[in-house]
């Protein structure tokens, strides 16, 4: 499930390219090697759900035929999505592009705990991860 360094700009790139297909505005898309975070509008034709199963699927066959070995690669069954004011979009794309700075000082599971916290969120620990 690790993306390799060399193909996450790429794949950054398709999964930009792939919403804006789907009629959605992709403001930014970053990462690190095990996960990816996507600031985007979403347009009016398109459901959250059917948005992130686009994504997860042609990027996914995008990358096994890009190279042996991420033949095996696959994403996680879930997903998180939450929604910003306007007002919010540069703070969140400042925090994409600082993704790997940030998660040298707090772990990406901290992290989404947190946010289910803050947001008032339940949920059970043994279906939030793979």
């Amino acid at each position: 499930k690790l993306l390799i360094h060399p193909v996450r700009k790429e794949l950054h790139a398709y999964l930009a390219e792939v919403a804006r297909n789907l009629g959605c505005e992709a403001y930014r898309v970053g990462g690190v090697e095990d996960h990816v975070h996507l600031a985007i509008r979403l347009t009016r034709t398109i459901s959250i759900a059917e948005l992130v199963e686009k994504l997860k699927t042609s990027s996914s066959q995008c990358l096994k035929e890009q190279s042996p070995q991420l033949k095996r690669f696959s994403w996680q069954r879930g997903y998180g999505c939450f929604s910003v004011r306007p007002a919010d979009s540069a703070a969140l794309c400042k925090y994409i592009d600082e993704q790997e700075q940030h998660h040298k000082k707090q772990s990406f599971e901290d992290e989404f705990r947190m946010f289910l916290k803050k947001y008032g969120v339940e949920y059970d620990e043994a279906f939030v991860w793979d």
